[in-house]
């Protein structure tokens, strides 16, 4: 099988879908606190509704392996999608404040089944040798429909007004829907083999597999939390520092093309020398740029710093689902990942939290220099586990898994 393996093979059905919805949500997500303030709320009600999304995704993660263990990848793909595209018309109806928060819950629980979805379809499509290429991909499209959504978005936004993102996001999450349709349902032999052990709860998974969540799983709460450090702590301090918010934006978009030009590199580093290569530095990125964070003053340092940051997030591209991949049982698998994806999620969550508490207390200075302590610790957790795996794995030191 691996021999015969080609990339474009698996292109559409692999990448379409998540190119898709990655550009549908990312022309809603700049301009969602705009929708709730033209509903009338306030503006702290229009952050609360933002942050709906990351509550979908929270809540999502568990029931959303659940139904991926039932009904299959491809299955719920389509599901998820058609549900999507719902939750993203009625925001750009709806007259009430209310009526957008639960659409935003939707769309962030379908998020959800989405991503975990498409991961196990990767597994189950590429070979081994290849995995964290494949991986890395899909997160480089998924990266791709994030920078590329807003900029549809502005169009759109000059023809209809805000609303019309939202109906732009509901045909994308439609257009995801149909491309997953031409998958194959490469997971329907698993569960049928694994009969009522692939139905078993998520909680019960995760139990036996308790120890692969508090090592790996953790690794992968860091990295999450790592990854935010980017959106939570430097806009933060750009404007604490006097650069306005078009020159912030555009060191985003600077950061944001070098990350994209190390996604494959970083793939062919997991594939040929070990996942350790990868994953280690998005969080010594992170701790290091939150120790220089202090030392940034101008335009100049501060991009530095983000391109540092986005440099590491490239180089691990993928790598989340590649050590998620890695560690699922055959059987069970979604709801393995679930768990996984948790874990990314609540390191996703506690960067902006964890700053918010210390920037209460101390200078934004300190705070940074916190995050850069804690993020070392980090690094050193990451680096001891994912060695680990590899070692298990086969890989490393020059050493991969031959096609």
């Amino acid at each position: 099988m691996s021999r015969e393996f080609r990339f474009r093979d698996v292109a559409l059905p692999a990448f379409g879908p998540t190119l898709a919805n990655a550009l549908g949500h990312g022309a809603m997500l700049p301009v969602l606190a705009l929708r709730a303030r033209e509903l009338g709320a306030s503006v702290a009600v229009a952050a609360m509704i933002v942050a709906l999304t990351s509550v979908g995704m929270l809540a999502g993660s568990l029931p959303a392996a659940a139904v991926i263990a039932r009904i299959g990848e491809r299955r719920a793909l389509v599901v998820a999608g058609i549900l999507d595209a719902i939750a993203m018309a009625a925001a750009a109806v709806t007259p009430t404040v209310f009526w957008l928060g639960a659409a935003v819950v939707a769309s962030g629980l379908m998020w959800t089944v989405f991503l975990i979805a498409r991961q196990g379809f990767m597994i189950d499509a590429v070979p081994f040798h290849l995995r964290a290429r494949a991986l890395s991909l899909l997160g480089g499209a998924h990266r791709v429909g994030l920078f590329a959504g807003p900029l549809i978005g502005a169009g759109i936004i000059s023809l209809t007004g805000i609303s019309g993102v939202f109906v732009l996001a509901a045909i994308l999450s439609l257009t995801a829907a149909v491309l997953a349709l031409t998958m194959p349902d490469l997971g329907a032999e698993h569960r049928l083999a694994a009969g009522e052990d692939g139905h078993a709860s998520v909680l019960s998974v995760l139990w036996r597999h308790r120890r692969a969540m508090l090592t790996i799983g953790v690794a992968i709460a860091v990295l999450g939390s790592s990854r935010a450090v980017r959106t939570s702590l430097l806009p933060l301090w750009a404007e604490h520092v006097g650069i306005s918010a078009s020159t912030t934006s555009l060191i985003f978009a600077v950061a944001g093309g070098v990350e994209l030009l190390l996604v494959y590199p970083g793939g062919w580093i997991m594939d040929r020398f070990g996942r350790t290569l990868s994953a280690v530095p998005v969080a010594a990125s992170a701790a290091l740029a939150c120790l220089l964070v202090p030392l940034a003053h101008g335009v100049v340092s501060v991009t530095a710093v983000m391109i540092l940051l986005a440099a590491g997030n490239g180089f691990g591209s993928g790598v989340v689902m590649t050590m998620g991949a890695d560690t699922a049982p055959t059987e069970s698998r979604a709801q393995f990942l679930g768990g996984m994806r948790l874990c990314g999620d609540i390191g996703m969550a506690s960067s902006p939290v964890l700053l918010s508490a210390l920037a209460a207390v101390v200078p934004l200075a300190g705070a940074a220099l916190i995050l850069g302590v804690l993020g070392v610790a980090g690094t050193g957790w990451v680096a001891y586990w994912t060695r680990r795996l590899d070692q298990r794995l086969g890989l490393g030191r020059g050493r991969r898994v031959q096609a």
